[in-house]
């Protein structure tokens, strides 16, 4: 009768008919060992050693016995002597049986994908399972042999890829290219990173990557011209101008992508859990299982991130109660996390990721799972995930250290955010104070400057007075944000903010496009560009771009919904418009917007009532003041709020 030693997916013997043998477990790790050894023999004190350690050598030679006599019971009862052992010897007849840890060399393969399709299949089952075993030696033994495992699916990988290959192939070779990653993930060697890149045809991301940062290093160079620019309108070193000329002094923290030096604290850590299925359809979830396990391919190109092991973090994702514990112990930095939802008849994949420490959604974005090319081009897509992933990682680790090295400045900055958060003026102003708070701790904290201006345009929203004083401040506090910090979005995008009110559309429309392409993930960035549109006379663009904003950040501000129900009242969408201001926390905010809308729809008596709330709210409103202070590129579109407003009783 044949016998097989299995040792992958658990330590088992079995017949040729595949049924489990009755065997003493350390009988079979002597077997398992000796396998692995020249001659199949070795002394017996070594392996009592191995099997119950050498802190008291007389206690494992007195269990080794027992043991042998177990064994030739054993042996006698099913007819097969797989051990003999001598008065210090323990020798192994290995043509008794056979074992799936034979061991083979790549030299001796002339076709390897069978060998390495055959090893990938027996290394995805853990080896030997759980044993029990203590032993140092054992422990040393063990190690050795998943080295030697993962050297061979590394030399077999490397000699397999040398050739063509049909899909199917490519698969084998992904497969054994994920089970590399996992082995090395700690301590990735650039020679395997540079062989998974090949073998997975990761060189298109890394041109795609070297685009992305040109677009940035353009960006960041039209942002210096900006600088330049504002600059010189100064006439004089005044302090407006001095923070440009510091700025052009300081060097911008170089932070690479790939396998340049890094300027961090420690590399961030990652983890790219299982998506969530709230659908129920296996398809969409095999799908995105597919995707997910691709993506972490797509990390192949990048040592500036780890990642860790798919199998950890399949098993951490069902393990919902511990998994902020496992977070917080394994020092993860950033979760991957991806959720398969139906807002539609279509399936979708949600896939956002978060920086732990604050709970902080850095990047999102939705992908369609019933795109009949998605199987075929889902590589595409994980490639594409893996660029944005790890350059908003890149840019999120720039900013945070950024704010690391003020904490008192920042502290004050955090405050004041969450003031800036409520549109009412009180709240403007407070947080407008806790800024200057933070500046009087770091003059050039760039997060704080961009944040004064944001509360001097958000004001002169609100009052409706027409003071062009607010907005020439915010202008001021938007440039030095620029000054003091030029590869940071916000300035740019206060910076547009207050050229737009001032009715700058082409200026206004290049610092937003700046904005975002230093921050094209950054949902308020997205929202105010659309804001931009919206005052640029192109509503259908602007209602694309506040949808996507919204998608990002689900709980959106009233900014987000005010923007939206502009665009659609710009769309002659007027109920629309009204539903996207019923769902504001303050709806009065935009009480001008609704008497329009109501007007439109032919409800004066609804006009009305906003109406009186906007004359109650501020006696001194005047329509052509108002109308001729807030920015329409085209005449259309002043002509359509001015006819609202006129209806509505203004």
């Amino acid at each position: 009768m044949a016998f097989l030693l299995q040792t992958f997916g658990g330590l088992r013997l079995v017949d040729s008919e595949g049924r489990q043998i009755a065997y003493p477990e350390k009988g079979l790790l002597l077997l398992a060992y000796l396998l692995t050894t020249k001659d199949g023999a070795e002394h017996r004190t070594v392996m009592a050693a191995f099997l119950w350690g050498n802190e008291d050598s007389a206690v494992p030679l007195v269990n080794m016995r027992k043991l042998i006599s177990r064994i030739k019971v054993r042996q006698d009862e099913i007819g097969a002597q797989f051990l003999s052992f001598t008065s210090s010897m323990i020798h192994m007849d290995r043509a008794s049986l056979s074992s799936d840890m034979d061991p083979a060399t790549d030299s001796e393969i002339a076709d390897p994908l069978p060998q390495l399709r055959s090893l990938a299949t027996l290394m995805h089952r853990s080896f030997l399972g759980a044993v029990g075993c203590q032993s140092r030696a054992f422990y040393g033994w063990l190690a050795e042999q998943k080295d030697r495992q993962n050297t061979l699916l590394k030399a077999l990988l490397r000699k397999a890829a040398r050739a063509p290959r049909s899909e199917e192939e490519a698969d084998v070779l992904k497969d054994a290219g994920i089970l590399l990653i996992e082995a090395e993930y700690a301590d990735p060697n650039p020679d395997t990173l540079q062989l998974l890149v090949e073998i997975f045809q990761a060189e298109e991301q890394v041109d795609h990557l070297r685009k992305i940062l040109e677009r940035r290093r353009d960006a960041l160079a039209r942002g210096a011209d900006l600088v330049n620019t504002l600059a010189s309108r100064d006439a004089g070193p005044g302090p407006v101008a001095r923070p440009y000329a510091r700025a052009a002094s300081m060097s911008e923290p170089d932070f690479q992508t790939g396998s340049g030096q890094t300027h961090r604290h420690a590399i961030p850590r990652l983890v790219l859990l299982p998506p969530s299925d709230y659908v129920g359809r296996p398809d969409f979830g095999f799908i995105a299982s597919a995707l997910i396990e691709d993506i972490t391919i797509g990390f192949c190109a990048f040592n500036s991130l780890q990642v860790i092991a798919h199998h950890s973090a399949v098993r951490i994702g069902r393990q919902l109660e511990d998994q902020a514990d496992f977070f917080e112990r394994f020092s993860l930095n950033y979760i991957l996390d991806s959720r398969i939802s139906s807002q539609t008849s279509e399936g979708t994949l949600f896939v956002q990721l978060i920086f732990f420490p604050d709970n902080e959604v850095v990047w999102a974005e939705r992908f369609s799972l019933s795109h009949p090319e998605l199987v075929a081009t889902r590589r595409v897509i994980a490639r594409n995930i893996a660029l944005s992933v790890s350059s908003e990682i890149e840019r999120h680790e720039a900013a945070r250290l950024y704010r690391e090295l003020n904490p008192a400045a920042y502290h004050s900055y955090l405050v004041g955010r969450r003031h800036l958060n409520r549109l009412t003026l009180p709240d403007l102003r407070r947080a407008r104070k806790e800024m200057k708070t933070a500046l009087h701790a770091s003059a050039d904290f760039a997060p704080a400057l961009s944040s004064i201006a944001r509360t001097y345009s958000k004001e002169w929203l609100l009052t409706a007075r027409g003071d062009l004083e607010l907005l020439k401040a915010a202008e001021v506090f938007a440039t030095r944000a620029i000054g003091a910090r030029r590869n940071l979005a916000d300035g740019y995008r206060e910076f547009g903010v207050a050229k737009l009110l001032q009715g700058a559309f082409d200026e206004s429309a290049e610092a937003m496009e700046l904005a975002e392409t230093l921050g094209p993930h950054y949902a308020d960035i997205i929202a105010d560009h659309a804001d931009t549109l919206v005052h640029c006379s192109l509503p259908g663009k602007a209602l694309e771009k506040i949808e996507h904003a919204i998608e990002l950040n689900p709980l959106s501000p009233d900014s987000y919904l005010w923007t939206a129900a502009g665009a659609n009242y710009a769309l002659s969408e007027f109920e629309t418009s009204l539903d996207y201001i019923g769902r504001m926390a303050d709806p009065s905010l935009a009480d001008r917007l609704s008497a329009a809308n109501w007007a439109m729809l032919g409800h004066r008596d609804r006009a009305r009532v906003f109406v009186r709330r906007v004359r109650e709210a501020n006696p001194n409103f005047d329509l052509d003041t108002w109308l001729a202070a807030v920015p329409s590129k085209e005449q259309w579109h002043k002509d359509l709020y001015r006819e609202g407003l006129k209806r509505a009783g203004f």
